[in-house]
């Protein structure tokens, strides 16, 4: 009798885990300031600029759909108060992930089920953690330096990932 509880027990919780989807939207950080570039004084981590603070303002929009369980960023200014509002809004803890190790970052974040994760990084990294995240590597090559108007959203449902780019 024992055994066939556990049995059961066991099939409602693998149950409860299969099926569900879990969503993470990866995104580079707004834009930020470089009005300084070229100066001595220039910073590695420089602040958003004004249109990058209107963009990470604007993300409370664009992720109206969504409610985020967990958001991750880099150590980074510019990566950090690019979630700050969407944090805020939720009453999020900004989680920290280093960039320099993101297989291992993939690997955390496909552990988790039935949630969504926000992840905001660089032009560099963010594309490459896509990639990851649905194993398909190269698929999303770098963006331009110029370029931070995109997001992905990635969906895993049963091993199965789906990615879509979006422009916002």
């Amino acid at each position: 009798m024992g055994k066939i509880l556990f049995l059961l027990m066991a099939m409602c919780l693998l149950g409860t885990v299969s099926g569900q989807t879990a969503t993470y939207i990866l995104l580079r950080h707004a834009e930020k300031d470089t009005s300084m570039a070229g100066s001595t004084t220039m910073t590695a981590d420089p602040p958003l600029a004004p249109r990058g603070e209107i963009r990470a303002q604007n993300l409370l929009k664009v992720l109206e759909a969504y409610q985020p369980d967990a958001i991750y960023s880099t150590n980074y200014t510019r990566t950090k108060s690019t979630v700050t509002p969407l944090a805020k809004k939720f009453n999020k803890e900004i989680q920290l992930y280093d960039p320099k190790l993101l297989p291992a970052f993939a690997e955390q974040l496909l552990q988790i089920r039935g949630k969504t994760i926000v992840v905001a990084g660089h032009s560099n990294t963010t594309p490459v953690l896509v990639n990851l995240l649905i194993k398909e590597a190269g698929k999303y090559p770098n963006l331009n330096d110029s370029d931070y108007s995109h997001l992905w959203i990635v969906t895993i449902t049963d091993g199965k990932a789906v990615a879509k780019m979006v422009a916002y």
